[in-house]
């Protein structure tokens, strides 16, 4: 029963991002690295609050523990759980951080971090970038 309800709410956050046309599933793939890369650096950046900082590492735990909501050993859906997972946190700790925060620890490329800027629910400024 409890499997089934995390499955749902699983599926509604897939389908609220792809109806967002926040990220396409491929390109999301390609971003993970990325994604955790920053994730590890936001949550070591000390001029951030402890809270938030904790939160980050629990996020960076869950996505190193093999244990997911969907296995990765399941094609496209074993990752797009994390990813899922990713955006939510990721949406959390940029209202309280900021879009500077989110640039500077950015470790891809320009056109990664629009797609990240989006992702965390910020609207890119004309250069592509995250508001400050």
């Amino acid at each position: 029963m409890a499997a089934s309800g995390l499955l749902l709410l699983w599926l509604l956050l897939v389908l609220l991002l792809w109806r967002s046309r926040a990220l396409a599933a491929r390109e999301a793939l390609r971003l993970l690295p990325d994604l955790v890369r920053l994730v590890r650096r936001l949550a070591a950046d000390r001029s951030l609050p402890r809270g938030l900082r904790l939160r980050l590492w629990v996020l960076l735990a869950y996505l190193l523990s093999p244990l997911d909501l969907v296995p990765d050993v399941v094609p496209v859906l074993g990752y797009a759980d994390d990813v899922v997972v990713v955006a939510w946190a990721l949406r959390a700790v940029v209202r309280r951080a900021g879009g500077d925060a989110l640039a500077r620890h950015w470790p891809g490329s320009p056109a990664g971090l629009a797609v990240v800027t989006r992702l965390a629910g910020l609207r890119p400024t004309a250069d592509g970038g995250p508001p400050g």
